[in-house]
């Protein structure tokens, strides 16, 4: 147990600080109002504080002031290696050094994720399992992170889920929408399980059982990935941040989705996660695909999944030739490219 505390505080420490190298180069992606509270949940993990605790506004505005002050020092720093004993692993080979550090029970991801922001976790591994065409790794307890912690991530064949970023994004969501308390998918989510009376319990709950959903999309993303190759991320990733960009990310997920997660949906039917799997799409995801909103609609009100099982039934035609479409897309410079695929896309929707 000594000899792995070793290895635990040695491997936290370079993580941690690739963590912070590509927080600093990276947290002026976000609003304001989204910084702020990727911030404070942050600053909750850090402290290990409950979330049912209110946070005090002074201590995590001086935290914050002596955060911003690290990164003032690392923006333009290079990411470090990461040595295990004798070995010596660049921090983007997830693979090699998964291999190496397994046998501590211990799970490592260095990986990229939207609009090309760098991603490090290193967690105690509370899962592993071998799929015929994929690899599932479930993280439990985090002991390096950065700012953002996206609670799933495919890279190649391999999935990577991390429980504990699920639970607090379960938790930012019901922060949010405990501002307004509408009447909608996410609220009723929340609503089947006892968040008022114990919150934390309620959600390692709906973590538990809601994690389901993301290890298909997860899935689905590899599917995708194989029938559409190499030239897709080619495109995402020689676009900038725009309506073409985010609709093409819309687009790849409804895809992603039409082949795994709808119809393990179906099969499964548990109103908890068809909520939740709705009270989670973006805007642009539901203006893409109305006949989806109208299938869940129609459930919601009715109880029935005709409807649901007709559109999944055509999206997993649809959304596939759609990016083959794309694909084809041949124009002289990015502004162009832009607006047609923006054009396709708009003139597509399911």
């Amino acid at each position: 147990m000594q000899e792995k505390q070793v290895i635990i505080n040695a491997l936290t420490e370079v993580v941690q600080q690739n963590c912070h190298i590509a927080d600093a180069t990276h947290a002026g992606d976000y609003t304001l109002c989204i910084y702020l509270l990727k911030m404070r949940e942050l600053y909750r993990w850090e402290q290990k504080e409950k979330f049912s605790k209110q946070l005090a506004n002074e201590s995590v505005g001086k935290w914050l002031r002596q955060r911003e002050e690290l990164w003032d020092g690392l923006e333009h720093a290079n990411y470090h290696d990461i040595k295990i004993e004798q070995q010596s692993f660049p921090p983007f080979e997830s693979d090699l050094i998964n291999q190496t550090i397994q046998q501590h029970n211990l799970i490592y991801s260095g990986g990229m994720g939207i609009n090309n922001r760098p991603h490090f976790f290193l967690a105690e591994l509370d899962t592993s399992e071998q799929h015929k065409d994929y690899s599932l790794y479930i993280a439990g307890k985090e002991y390096a992170r950065d700012m953002s912690a996206p609670p799933a991530m495919s890279q190649q064949n391999t999935i990577y889920i991390r429980k504990e970023s699920f639970r607090r994004l379960l938790w930012e969501k019901l922060e949010t929408w405990r501002w307004n308390r509408p009447d909608n998918a996410l609220g009723r989510a929340f609503a089947c399980y006892d968040c008022e009376n114990d919150l934390d319990a309620a959600l390692t709950q709906m973590t538990d059982i809601e994690v389901q959903n993301v290890i298909q999309h997860e899935h689905g993303e590899i599917q995708a990935g194989k029938l559409l190759g190499d030239e897709w991320q080619q495109l995402v990733y020689s676009l900038p941040h725009s309506k073409a960009s985010i609709m093409l990310r819309a687009v790849r997920d409804h895809m992603a989705d039409s082949l795994t997660t709808l119809p393990a949906l179906l099969e499964r039917n548990s109103a908890p996660s068809w909520h939740f799997y709705f009270g989670n799409l973006s805007n642009m995801r539901k203006d893409l695909y109305p006949e989806l909103i109208k299938g869940y609609d129609e459930w919601y009100e009715s109880g029935s999944l005709n409807k649901m099982t007709d559109i999944t039934e055509q999206g997993k035609e649809h959304w596939s030739q759609l990016c083959q479409q794309i694909l084809k897309v041949n124009e002289p410079n990015v502004k162009s490219q832009q607006s047609t695929i923006q054009n396709i896309v708009e003139n597509n929707r399911l």
